[in-house]
C-alpha cells in the first residue's frame, strides 16, 4: 500500500516528489495494516504592509480577521514563526483485506500541530480566540470491487476543489498565511488565492472503476453552515445547511512522452437562512490540467462558483442581506526537475477574486468593491533521501478590496519526513 498520509494526498504528491513507494506494512492475519505519516517544520518569516482592512493579508499579519471587520488602518510589521506548512504531522494507519469477493479497507488518521504560541498550552485552546492544535482528518471505510467501483462512508478529503490543492507545489511546503497561523495544524499554501479549500468532509461517495485512464467520483457530504465573516460589520448572517451536499469529480489521466491528466468538478448545496427563513444554493464547478514533457509540468486550474465564498468554503459567500456573492479564480504553476538531481524547481501564480454585490462593503468605505486575493510563489524541493526533503519557498501575497491593498511576504525553510 503506498503512504497513508491521505488516500488521494499522500500517494500522489509524495510519490510523484519522492518516489518513495510504501510506509510500515504489517500482514495481521486476513488483514495487511499500514502504518504511514509525515514530520514537517519550517522557519517562515512573514513581512506585511499596506492596509489591515484588506483581507486575506491579515491572515499572515498575525492580528487576526477581526482586522478585516472593524478596520486596523496602516501597519508595516515583521513576524517569524516555527511551525508546520501547509501538510500538518500526520500519523496514519489503515488497513486492507479481500472477504466475499469484495476489497474492503479502512483508513484512520491523526493530526497534531507543531507549534504553540502561548506559554502552558501544549495543545487545545487558550481562550475563544484559539484554534485548537490538533485535528483528526480521517475516519472512514471502503468498500469495492475492481469491476465495478467502490463506496466510501466516513470522513476524508472533500471532492470538489480536491484536485486543485493535490496538484499545488505547497502542499510540500508552506505557502501563504505563515505569520498568522502559527499555533495551528498548517499554514495556507495557496488556499484563497486560486482556489477554494477542498476541506475535510464526512461523505458517502462512489467511486467508478478505471476505465483506461477515465474516472470519476461523486458523493453526498455533509453540509456547511455558511456565516459571514468577510463583511463591513461584526454582525453575521448565518445560512444553515438543511440537506447534504453533492459533489462530484470526473478525471482523465494519460501516459507517454506528454503524459497528463485533465479533470472537472461541481459542488451544489441548498442553505437556508436561520434567522429569517427562506433559502438559496450554492453552487460551483472547476476545471483543471497538468500536462507533463520530460522533467517539466505545467499546470492550470480554474473555478466559479455562487455563494461558495473566499479562501473556505462559504466564507463570506453571502452578503448581510442573504443575498450570495459571486466568486472566481485559478491558478498557473510551472516546475522543473533537475535530472539527476531529484531538485524541483516551481513558480506559480494564482488570484481568487469575491465580488461584491451592489451597495454591498467588504470593506470598511469601499461598497461596491471586489475583493481580489492574489500570490506568486518560488520555491526548490530538494529530496535529501527517499523519504525526507528540504524545501526553501518565497511567497509574495496581496490583497485588494477598492482602494485599501495589504501586502505579506514569506521567506520559509525547513524540511518534511515522509514515512
Amino acid at each position: 500500500m503506498n503512504t497513508k498520509l491521505n488516500v488521494a494526498v499522500a500517494a500522489a504528491l509524495f510519490a510523484a516528489a519522492t518516489g518513495a513507494q510504501a510506509g510500515i506494512t504489517i500482514p495481521a492475519g486476513d488483514w495487511t495494516l499500514d502504518i504511514g505519516g509525515v514530520v514537517n517544520a519550517y522557519y517562515t518569516n512573514t513581512r506585511v504592509s499596506g492596509d489591515a482592512t484588506a483581507g486575506y493579508a491579515t491572515l499572515t499579519s498575525g492580528r487576526g480577521s477581526q482586522d478585516a471587520l472593524n478596520g486596523g488602518g496602516d501597519f508595516n510589521r515583521s513576524q517569524s514563526n516555527i511551525t508546520t506548512g501547509l501538510l500538518p504531522n500526520y500519523l496514519s494507519i489503515s488497513g486492507k483485506t479481500r472477504q466475499n469477493d469484495l476489497d474492503v479497507a479502512f483508513t484512520i488518521s491523526i493530526n497534531p500541530g507543531s507549534s504553540t504560541t502561548q506559554a502552558g498550552i501544549q495543545n487545545g485552546t487558550a481562550g475563544a480566540s484559539r484554534t485548537v492544535n490538533q485535528e483528526n482528518r480521517q475516519a472512514f471505510l471502503t468498500f469495492g470491487d475492481a469491476s465495478w467501483g467502490s463506496i466510501k462512508l466516513g470522513k476524508d478529503l472533500g471532492i470538489f476543489a480536491s484536485d486543485a490543492i493535490l496538484n499545488d507545489m505547497t502542499l510540500l511546503g508552506v505557502g501563504g498565511g505563515a505569520g498568522g497561523l502559527a499555533g495551528n495544524t498548517t499554514t495556507l499554501g495557496r488556499i484563497g488565492t486560486g482556489y477554494i479549500y477542498a476541506d475535510w468532509k464526512a461523505q458517502v461517495a462512489y467511486s467508478s472503476p478505471n476505465w483506461n485512464g477515465f474516472q470519476f467520483t461523486v458523493g453526498a457530504t455533509q453540509a456547511f453552515d455558511a456565516i459571514n465573516v468577510i463583511a463591513n460589520s461584526a454582525t453575521s448572517t448565518n445560512r444553515g445547511g438543511n440537506q447534504p451536499a453533492f459533489e462530484g469529480k470526473a478525471s482523465y489521466e494519460w501516459t507517454g512522452d506528454v503524459a497528463g491528466k485533465v479533470w472537472a468538478g461541481f459542488i451544489s448545496q441548498k442553505v437556508e437562512q436561520l434567522s429569517a427563513g427562506g433559502g438559496d444554493r450554492v453552487t460551483a464547478f472547476d476545471i483543471g490540467t497538468t500536462v507533463k514533457v520530460a522533467d517539466f509540468a505545467l499546470t492550470g486550474y480554474y473555478y466559479d462558483g455562487r455563494g461558495l465564498g473566499q479562501t473556505v468554503q462559504l466564507n463570506g459567500g453571502f452578503d448581510l442581506n442573504g443575498k450570495r456573492r459571486d466568486s472566481k479564480g485559478g491558478y498557473v504553476q510551472g516546475t522543473y526537475t533537475i535530472p539527476g538531481v531529484g531538485t524541483k524547481l516551481g513558480a506559480s501564480w494564482g488570484r481568487s477574486t469575491l465580488e461584491a454585490n451592489s451597495g454591498d462593503s467588504i470593506a470598511t468605505g469601499q461598497a461596491g468593491k471586489d475583493l481580489k486575493d492574489s500570490m506568486w510563489t518560488i520555491g526548490a524541493y530538494h529530496p535529501l533521501t527517499k523519504h525526507l526533503n528540504l524545501v526553501a519557498e518565497y511567497s509574495d501575497v496581496k490583497s485588494e478590496v477598492g482602494s485599501l491593498d495589504g501586502k505579506g511576504k514569506t521567506v520559509s525553510l525547513g524540511g518534511i519526513l515522509f514515512f
